[in-house]
């Protein structure tokens, strides 16, 4: 079974794709927590589908979801790189993740720790545990360096 750094590391090596790619460099990883099986690996695709919502971690709840034949995804945890949006945070309460697990703070547009604090909501019926600042420094440059290389 892997442990939380490889799968972290994975969804880095995920946002540097996504970043050659022209994505804003977010990676994500869910995994099983019973079997230690990745179900699900991806980054932001929203340049190269059009879509909006196709946040990292949204695809890999459709995968992962996909893969296990079910909605809910009870033993699994996500690892992404940067604090989820409001978007996402949501999905992944109606998904029942187990756990969260992410690499940078985004003071601007996240939904767990800053904005909206989707967990923190009476409304929200599922709250997971979360653990934030995994790998953050490197997540946080690799946003930073796409960034500046934009500007």
């Amino acid at each position: 079974m892997g442990n939380h750094g490889s799968f972290m590391a994975l969804a880095l090596a995920l946002a540097e794709k996504a970043a050659k790619a022209g994505e804003v460099p977010v990676g994500a990883v869910i995994v099983d927590s019973k079997s230690g099986e990745i179900l699900a690996s991806t980054y932001n695709q929203i340049e190269a589908a059009s879509d909006p919502t196709a946040h990292a971690e949204l695809i890999a709840i459709r995968t992962a979801a996909a893969q296990v034949g079910a909605a809910r995804l009870i033993t699994a945890d996500l690892y992404v790189t940067l604090e989820p949006c409001p978007m996402c945070a949501q999905a992944i309460s109606f998904a029942r993740l187990r756990r969260l697990y992410f690499g940078a703070s985004d003071p601007k547009g996240g939904g767990v720790e800053h904005g909206a604090r989707i967990f923190a909501q009476p409304t929200c019926h599922h709250r997971p545990e979360v653990y934030g600042g995994i790998d953050e420094l490197r997540a946080a440059r690799l946003l930073r360096d796409f960034f500046k290389a934009r500007r």
